[in-house]
């Protein structure tokens, strides 16, 4: 039935609570606070003040760096302030706060861009902001700038969504799987691309019936179902199960011919060949045993996460932990006064119950985290190196070539957080290299 599959990951809770839930478009909110950061990459430069007037769709935040992505207002208002101010990541990031005022005035400016050739293409794929809506948030423009050299034969098209709860690349197929078509058709053209897969795990049978029925309008186009497995829809995952192609450490995608793209970007790029309009929304997936109300939901983009969750009904207990992101690899946040960002696709309000965290243990030696490790990584000996401090060490047994995916955690009958500590050791090796150790 399935060809080829990854070694190691985890069989996770399916918890796809919001399936059925249609998506349902947000109110626009008193105060958006949009950050210049939304993307791998240099964070933008802000190109309006206090007291300026701005409209639907204005670019408010560039930069002349290649990995960025211009920020654009996703509401019309005046900007009441703009100053550094908390950032999901827990950090605080240069933020633009716009006071709407209700009227939603489209910017001036916007448009159908006109593409003609593989620089346009990029060109306009730049302006649309867009980054990877998957939860990376890595610059699409990037992404689809083939390096010279370099022949890109496949375009997959990553529907996997395997991290429980979240259901908002599924509403996608299932709301507008032309749109996904058009945007699958438009890449191809630009980029000359002979072949596109579209990945969708077999727990999903009623988005792989709902592609395969609209892919069939092109033998260039297939649906490929795929084992359930956790993390399936992680990039290196995903190009060996749907091609075999193994992408070997420190290379990229392109290096064995092919470009992955979440299902909601391709999706919104045939949105902004249709009409200009960058990416200013966002489908979120609210859950979690706190809400009242778990549903899919639209949101301007810079939508403070109180606003949203009081959209859904609030809260029926004060929640004790709130992730923006999956329960494997999203962030815990600190306040609800953050906001929704370009790449945010899921925000979960956990009850204590659900929240609750059992104490470490000693490590007894059960290789269960080697096992589950998709990247054939040594998680323990990378956890006990980050906690030593020792560079020379993390490096040694690859701390790089970590993904984040959680497994190791999840599987641990100790229940030692060895995914949190070595993102502290990525961390480490950051400081160091900016150190010059």
């Amino acid at each position: 039935m399935f060809k080829r599959f990854f070694k190691g990951g985890v069989a996770v809770p399916y918890e796809k609570n919001t399936a059925n839930c249609e998506t349902i478009k947000m109110d626009v909110p008193k105060k958006v606070i949009i950050p210049m950061l939304q993307h791998i990459g240099a964070p933008c430069k802000p190109c309006v003040a206090k007291g300026d007037v701005v409209k639907v769709g204005q670019v408010i935040g560039d930069s002349d760096e290649f990995i960025s992505a211009p920020v654009h207002s996703s509401v019309s208002g005046t900007v009441t302030s703009v100053e550094p101010l908390l950032y999901p990541g827990g950090v605080f990031v240069n933020s633009v706060v716009i006071e709407t005022d209700g009227k939603q005035e489209i910017f001036e400016k916007i448009a159908p861009p006109r593409i003609s050739n593989t620089k346009d293409f990029i060109k306009a794929i730049r302006e649309s902001g867009l980054v990877g809506l998957g939860g990376a948030g890595f610059p699409a423009h990037v992404k689809l700038s083939v390096p010279p050299g370099k022949k890109i034969d496949t375009l997959i098209i990553n529907a996997a969504e395997c991290e429980p709860y979240i259901t908002s690349d599924y509403r996608e197929i299932i709301e507008n799987s032309w749109n996904v078509i058009g945007g699958i058709n438009t890449v191809m053209e630009f980029l000359n691309i002979e072949k596109v897969i579209i990945g969708i795990e077999d727990n999903k049978p009623e988005a792989i019936h709902e592609m395969t029925k609209v892919a069939d309008t092109s033998d260039r186009i297939s649906v490929m179902k795929l084992k359930s497995r956790y993390p399936q829809g992680a990039e290196k995952m995903l190009i060996y199960a749907t091609t075999g192609r193994k992408v070997p450490p420190g290379k990229l995608p392109a290096d064995v011919g092919v470009i992955v793209m979440n299902v909601n970007s391709v999706s919104f790029v045939a949105e902004y060949a249709k009409t200009g309009m960058p990416l200013i929304k966002k489908r979120v997936t609210i859950d979690g045993g706190a809400v009242n109300k778990p549903c899919n939901v639209e949101v301007p983009i810079g939508t403070s996460l109180k606003d949203v969750f009081d959209f859904c009904g609030g809260f029926k207990e004060t929640p004790k932990k709130v992730l923006m992101g999956g329960p494997m690899m999203g962030i815990a946040q600190f306040s609800l006064e953050t906001s929704v960002v370009k790449h945010t696709n899921a925000l979960l309000a956990f009850t204590e119950e659900e929240s609750n965290l059992p104490p470490e243990g000693p490590c007894i030696r059960c290789g269960r985290c080697v096992r589950a490790c998709p990247m054939n990584l040594l998680p323990l000996k990378l956890s006990k190196s980050s906690l030593r401090e020792n560079i020379e060490e993390l490096n040694k047994y690859h701390v790089n070539d970590c993904i984040e995916c959680g497994s190791c955690s999840y599987v641990c009958p100790s229940k030692i957080h060895l995914v949190q500590s070595i993102r502290l050791g990525k961390a480490q090796i950051r400081a160091a290299m900016k150190g010059g150790k």
